[in-house]
């Protein structure tokens, strides 16, 4: 994966340069949410008390609102006039990453509580799906 993102960096060519940055956003996303699924189990076996309903009700919107504000976060990077096309769409797409990762641990957290969880990671697959379109779309 490394030595695809490097090749597709040392191009010019616009497609070389989005591939680049969707395997940046993949890999940090991966680095992201690696850890929470064997945290939320360790976590999970301690059998902690389940949450209320407006708790999770609660969660499950906290883990949606920090993802949109992720989002809006990465869109700012993608229009510093600063940055050129290239390092925008690159950095924008590492900071997308943190969109669908936020509700992904905050469901990890969850395990025990099948509401809470559950809506975190569909929301969690809604943010990774808005951000995922959102990836190189400064550099074309």
């Amino acid at each position: 994966m490394l030595k695809g993102l490097t090749q597709d960096l040392k191009s010019a060519d616009p497609a070389a340069w989005k591939r680049a940055c969707l395997r940046a956003f993949h890999g940090v996303l991966l680095a992201l949410c690696l850890p929470g699924l064997p945290l939320g189990g360790l976590y999970w076996l301690s059998k902690p008390a389940p949450y209320p309903l407006w708790a999770a009700l609660g969660l499950a919107g906290l883990g949606l609102l920090l993802g949109l504000a992720a989002l809006q976060l990465a869109g700012r990077s993608a229009r510093d006039p600063r940055l050129n096309k290239q390092q925008a769409g690159l950095t924008s797409a590492m900071q997308l990453a943190s969109a669908p990762a936020v509700p992904f641990l905050l469901g990890c957290a969850a395990l025990h509580q099948p509401l809470a969880w559950g809506l975190l990671w569909v929301g969690a697959a809604l943010l990774y799906a808005a951000a995922r379109g959102r990836v190189g779309k400064s550099i074309s």
